[in-house]
């Protein structure tokens, strides 16, 4: 019994519900600390595709192709910054508690580990609380609410901007707490929320009352006038009915924002509310205003209460129609065959990045994110995808060119891959091409009429 317990592939279910204990997840050091998150890739595929299979046998659609690759997408944006650079929560708390510390508590003590529990569960509810609560932090959190589906794909919809607002809520921890639990406890906290995105659990009983639920959950993602700022836990949602946050699941959940991003670009799903908010910044009369526009709620407007009025909220009701425009099976096949080429490159630079100086990891990066852009243009019916699609396979051909003139491919299996690759890019290019001139003449030729 015990063997089967500690089995790879049982331990890591477990972790995906925080069901684990005190000694076989105490480290002495931080490097010791396995990469919880990234091993739980395949548990993530796993759950979203049974997901898909009681979607399909139900057939309730409650996901969309579109929505769901972006979803994935925008997590894979989410952590491009750290092929660059080492992780900023990490790095910030290791520097506070080798240098502020007041007092180390024993690493490996039971009491550490469910102090260290609670006190990051806490940490997490402030911060979501203000993620939500002030404007400039909600323009990166808003990225996790711009689905307007809510499943598993979702969970993986994150912000590349999050991480820089959300370190300093842990900082406190640092003066006690040995680096490597609140590197555990951030990792256990974060994987323990994947799995409350779903409609399919409909409700747990009486840990309803203790733990963060989907349906607790549900809540939280909804734009209905009843969900707004509501339930804000990790883990344990007593944290939302201590500090009167706590709202039950009650009428169907509409999900997204309040005002749906409408698109599935990815520059613009990350940053479009940033640019939005930056431009109210710049509009407002006096400082004192300018100041609210970035530290008060995204609702807020001059002579209004802190986080906004409720009655200024679009008052939604199920069914509301979503945004997903009709995108023809072919198109659903070419995004999805370079979607998983793109996936395939993105893990193995996570995988081999030692191998690459910072130049070629800044070239791959901004690749990768120009191409989860260009998908979801194609995938909004917009004739400027047809253009980044056509310049994203010229970069592709140009720069692979640049490669083998540099001697960049070194491993065999370039040899047999690479061709492939050049093959499916040439192919593709001559597509978009016929596609942009058949756009173009479309455009054009009423223009040459009315001449």
């Amino acid at each position: 019994m015990d063997s089967m317990w500690k089995d790879p592939l049982i331990s890591g279910f477990r972790r995906m519900f925080y069901f684990v204990t005190p000694n076989e997840t105490s480290f002495e050091k931080a490097e010791d600390v396995p990469q919880y998150i990234k091993e739980a890739a395949p548990f993530f595929m796993g759950f979203i595709v049974v997901e898909f299979i009681v979607m399909l046998l139900r057939g309730d659609g409650k996901r969309s192709l579109n929505d769901g690759l972006t979803s994935v997408g925008a997590g894979m944006f989410s952590r491009l910054p750290l092929l660059l650079f080492r992780s900023i929560h990490i790095a910030a708390y290791i520097w506070v508690h080798e240098n502020f510390q007041i007092y180390v508590l024993p690493w490996d003590s039971p009491y550490t580990w469910w102090l260290c529990f609670l006190a990051v569960d806490l940490g997490y509810y402030w911060f979501h609380r203000m993620a939500h609560e002030v404007n400039f932090m909600w323009a990166a959190h808003q990225v996790h609410h711009s689905s307007e589906y809510y499943n598993f794909t979702t969970a993986l919809r994150q912000s590349i901007l999050q991480i820089y607002t959300s370190w300093v809520f842990y900082l406190p921890l640092a003066l006690f707490i040995p680096s490597p639990m609140f590197i555990l406890h951030h990792e256990l906290n974060i994987l323990y929320q994947f799995w409350i995105h779903t409609e399919y659990v409909r409700s747990l009983g009486p840990l309803e009352y203790i733990l963060n639920t989907p349906s607790h959950h549900r809540v939280h993602h909804g734009r209905n006038r009843y969900c707004i700022d509501k339930n804000y836990a990790g883990t344990l949602i007593i944290w939302d009915r201590i500090f009167g946050t706590f709202e039950p699941e009650a009428e169907e959940v509409v999900y997204g924002l309040t005002h749906p991003v409408n698109t599935f670009d990815q520059f613009w799903v990350q940053f479009g509310f940033l640019k939005y908010m930056l431009e109210r910044f710049s509009e407002m009369e006096g400082v004192a205003n300018k100041m609210c526009t970035l530290f008060f709620g995204p609702g807020w407007a001059p002579g209004k209460p802190r986080t906004g009025e409720l009655c200024d909220i679009p008052d939604v009701h199920a069914p509301e129609k979503q945004y997903n425009p009709s995108v023809p099976l072919w198109l659903k096949v070419y995004v999805v065959v370079h979607f998983i080429l793109t996936l395939l490159g993105y893990e193995i630079l996570f995988e081999k990045k030692e191998m690459f100086c910072q130049t070629y990891l800044l070239m791959f990066v901004m690749f990768i994110g120009y191409s989860l852009s260009t998908y979801g243009r194609l995938f909004d019916r917009n004739n400027l995808g047809i253009v980044m699609e056509v310049c994203r396979c010229v970069v592709f051909l140009v720069g692979d060119i640049m490669l083998v003139k540099l001697d960049f491919y070194t491993q065999p299996v370039a040899s047999t891959v690479m061709p492939i690759l050049r093959l499916l890019y040439v192919a593709s290019l001559g597509l978009w091409l016929i596609l942009y001139q058949k756009v173009f003449h479309a455009q054009v030729t009423p223009m040459n009429k009315k001449q």
